[in-house]
């Protein structure tokens, strides 16, 4: 059984101790690497994900480049969720709404906005224009954030170079994982 099937494992049950991290990590750049070739379909994505196992990163001396921090498991307790459903139905389907939710305890933060997908490269740019705050039933808030408005009303016509983005290089019925636009790696498994 491979690590990145073991971290699959652990997040998904009750197990108590899951993989190494840097065996993860390793599982996850082999799988970012056979998928470079191959297309996916934006309805692949589309469910809850629960994120469970990010690596950082840090910039490297000399202008070596971003490289990976270390990996690691995120806390059980931690309920952190990513949400794609379409919004509209297009001739190709790439465009849905992404809803990205932080629970702990009482508090309920949720972001969401726009994605478009674009398949030969798996890429999902995304913008978070909405946010909801709730405290137990009570709601804090509710409302666009930083102009989301308008920051909406243009995310279609916007290039890629302009946008937020992840490369989802790992797209399975029970997980998927990406890198994100500032060089780190993410793994989410399927919430049911």
């Amino acid at each position: 059984m491979t690590a990145l099937s073991q971290a699959v494992a652990y997040l998904t049950s009750t197990q108590t101790s899951p993989p190494a991290a840097a065996a993860v990590v390793a599982d996850l750049l082999l799988a970012e690497k056979a998928a470079k070739s191959s297309p996916a379909t934006y309805p692949a994505l589309w469910g809850t994900w629960r994120l469970g196992f990010v690596t950082g990163t840090r910039k490297a001396r000399q202008r070596a480049g971003v490289t990976l921090g270390a990996g690691r498991f995120l806390p059980r307790w931690l309920n952190i969720t990513i949400t794609y459903e379409p919004t509209e139905p297009t001739a190709t389907g790439d465009r849905a709404q992404v809803n990205n939710r932080v629970r702990c305890g009482p508090f309920d933060l949720q972001v969401s906005g726009p994605t478009r997908f674009w398949p030969q490269q798996r890429i999902l740019a995304f913008d978070f224009t909405r946010l909801s705050l709730k405290l137990g039933k009570q709601t804090l808030y509710s409302g666009f954030i930083r102009q989301g408005q308008g920051r909406e009303a243009e995310f279609y016509q916007q290039a890629l170079k302009d946008q937020a983005f992840f490369k989802y290089f790992l797209i399975r019925p029970d997980c998927i994982a990406a890198r994100g636009r500032g060089g780190g790696l993410a793994l989410w498994v399927a919430d049911r």
